[in-house]
């Protein structure tokens, strides 16, 4: 049986969604769309869904359906009158996320992402360097007993959990990995990663540090008058690639996240200054 992809990788427009409470401001790429699905490139930064803690915490759930019920121009435009997530990113990570028009099309996609016939592709700055330019790393996983927001390596009583990494880039004490989890349980690449002593930079949950300019350029100064800013204080996580069957349309599609700017200057300066020998 043959197959073909259809690849969505540029931009064709963008959504607007402010919070009143905190005056915070996003303007949203959106990666692809049609009469079913809307894939937008969350920012980092923005929660998928309500924190459980914390209710009046913006999130994009919450601030997509306002701007559909106030009939914003860009839902208006669409006509919209509904829209779910049959999957989340966590806090700190950006890329695409993929939301039903129809309360039909979310139980596809919730079916969909229930099995390991959804190829996640995400990208990786880590502390470390992997022996092998290939590895796995298969170990069900668990909440922590005693912090119940984080997870580990549970053998016994974990789920099943498995991540393909491989090398894009090595650079001095720092590797870019590209990142395959089956099925993509939460956190379950942090967690993955950290158990091979492989952090993901600015990953605190999980043993990461945050990456500055003057760890890796030789004879940095820093100003006195001011206190130096990382190059990458969020999580180092972006989710870059999303392949399923379209839940209407039964055809594979591909949508692209390109990486993000924080994402693009980090690299720029290892690159310059931290290149593996």
């Amino acid at each position: 049986m043959s197959f073909y992809f259809i690849f969505i990788f540029v931009p064709v427009d963008s959504i607007k969604l402010s919070s009143a409470a905190t005056g915070e401001f996003w303007e949203i790429p959106v990666l692809y769309e049609d009469p079913h699905l809307l894939a937008l490139d969350k920012p980092a930064g923005l929660l998928t869904s309500p924190d459980r803690y914390d209710l009046n915490r913006p999130n994009l759930m919450k601030l997509l359906h306002a701007a559909i019920a106030e009939q914003k121009p860009w839902a208006a435009q669409r006509g919209l009158s509904y829209l779910s997530i049959a999957h989340r990113l966590d806090f700190e990570t950006s890329g695409v996320i993929v939301l039903a028009k129809s309360k039909e099309i979310l139980t596809g996609l919730a079916n969909l992402f229930g099995s390991e016939l959804v190829k996640k592709k995400y990208v990786a700055l880590v502390q470390g360097a992997p022996q092998s330019d290939t590895f796995e790393v298969d170990a069900g996983l668990a909440p922590h007993p005693a912090m119940p927001h984080i997870v580990r390596i549970d053998r016994r009583r974990g789920k099943k959990s498995r991540t393909a990494f491989s090398v894009i880039d090595r650079f001095r004490d720092w590797t870019l990995l590209r990142c395959e989890p089956f099925p993509g349980r939460t956190h379950q690449i942090r967690a993955h990663l950290r158990s091979v002593r492989l952090p993901i930079v600015a990953d605190l949950l999980y043993g990461g540090q945050p990456l500055r300019l003057s760890r890796i350029k030789p004879g940095y100064r820093s100003k006195q008058s001011e206190s130096e800013r990382p190059l990458m204080s969020r999580l180092a996580l972006h989710a870059e690639e999303l392949s399923l069957e379209h839940p209407a349309t039964s055809q594979p599609i591909t949508i692209q996240s390109p990486w993000p700017k924080d994402f693009e200057v980090t690299l720029k300066y290892l690159r310059r200054y931290a290149l593996s020998s």
